[in-house]
């Protein structure tokens, strides 16, 4: 199943999500917007939003660092 966050270096809630699919062991891919405009675009573009992080799982965005709707993304239980 893949997984993208978008991520800046200095957002608390992207580590946050990070050391959450860490504790999980869930691998992912990160990609880090705050240098780069067009993967900056890419997110926009899924999300409709500019803040980060912005969460990619199987097709299904999550904005901000939300465990509920994480979990429910990845077939685990609440």
């Amino acid at each position: 199943m893949p997984i993208t966050i978008y991520s800046t270096p200095s957002c608390p809630y992207c580590t946050m999500a990070k050391e959450y699919f860490a504790q999980k062991g869930v691998a992912f891919n990160e990609v880090n917007v705050a240098g780069d405009r067009e993967k900056a675009r890419e997110m926009f573009f899924k999300s409709g939003q500019l803040g980060v992080p912005v969460i990619e799982i199987n097709g299904k965005i999550i904005t901000g660092f939300d465990r509920r709707a994480i979990d429910s993304a990845l077939g685990l239980p609440h």
